[in-house]
């Protein structure tokens, strides 16, 4: 995955772990982190684990809304100085930060136009259309009885629902938002997927290593 982007390392933010791959390793090292991870302790850290290697680039997949390459909203789980915080600068080198969802997606794609739905704490989501990504919130849009689709699909509907009906749901959410997207096929990703069983067809589950794929994958194409 790594061989030929020499000098890059991605960074997946997460409320549990921060995870780190640099070019040129197998596996990605894990650093706890949550509602005392601040960006410069991350930043700290991220580099006791590059150590001495030349860093040319840094893809940072954020947990929460990124406009423009840079995060606009605080995450619930981490601490605080997110929004504002200079990484160029900390780190020393270009950055690339995209939402963690669609970092995920876009390493998750095969072509044609692809949703990506990531099934965790709450409901990312990204469209890839011809290679052109265009990550989404979808999470909090209406979806039945005065709640969203993340009420639904996301960690507080698996455990509000249990698993049965939290499955029959997400096949519902998937499709309605698959034919409102006229998407091809659909990945789902995150930590509660590997709970699903039967999928419908053109749905497939994704893999969490794919978010390091796509933090690579952003910089190969100019137009991410």
């Amino acid at each position: 995955m790594t061989k030929n982007h020499k000098g890059i390392v991605v960074i997946d933010v997460g409320g549990t772990n921060v995870k780190v791959l640099a070019s040129g390793r197998k596996d990605p090292v894990k650093i706890p982190s949550g509602i005392k991870m601040t960006p410069a302790l991350m930043v700290e850290e991220v580099k006791k684990v590059v150590g001495n290697s030349k860093c040319i680039g840094i893809s940072i997949g954020y947990p929460g809304p990124v406009i423009n390459g840079k995060p606009a909203v605080e995450p619930h789980n981490l601490g605080p100085g997110w929004v504002g915080f200079d990484y160029k600068k900390e780190f020393g080198c270009s950055v690339k930060i995209i939402n963690d969802a669609a970092m995920q997606a876009l390493g998750s794609y095969e072509g044609g136009r692809m949703l990506f739905l990531g099934l965790g704490t709450g409901l990312g989501s990204a469209l890839i259309v011809e290679g052109v990504l265009a990550p989404m919130e979808l999470a909090h849009l209406p979806y039945m009885k005065d709640r969203t689709f993340e009420d639904y699909v996301g960690l507080r509907g698996l455990e509000r629902l249990g698993k049965k009906k939290w499955r029959e749901h997400v096949v519902d959410v998937v499709e309605k938002l698959q034919n409102a997207l006229v998407a091809d096929y659909v990945v789902l990703g995150g930590g509660n997927s590997k709970h699903l069983k039967l999928l419908p067809r053109s749905v497939r589950l994704g893999d969490n290593a794919n978010a390091f794929r796509g933090g690579f994958r952003l910089w190969e194409d100019k137009r991410q």
